[in-house]
């Protein structure tokens, strides 16, 4: 199933993903620093939702209360 969550807080503005059978797939990052997010979209590629949630929840950008990995894991969150 696709999604697409907007982000509060961050460089991105949109994060869409899918999730098949818990897998996480095609993860991208509209906005943000480029290269950083196609990394963090490459590793976290074919990753149970629980995992990915479980690395990335909490991480802060900065001075900021968030990051954009974070973000994703509340999309995730929002969709389990």
């Amino acid at each position: 199933m696709k999604y697409s969550y907007n982000t509060n807080g961050t460089c991105s503005r949109v994060i869409d993903f899918e999730v098949e059978n818990g897998i996480l797939k095609n993860v991208r990052f509209t906005g943000g620093c480029h290269g950083n997010l196609q990394g963090i979209a490459a590793l976290v590629e074919g990753l149970e939702i629980e995992d990915v949630i479980q690395k990335l929840e909490g991480i802060r950008c900065r001075e900021k209360p968030t990051s954009c990995p974070d973000q994703l894991a509340n999309a995730l969150k929002e969709i389990i």
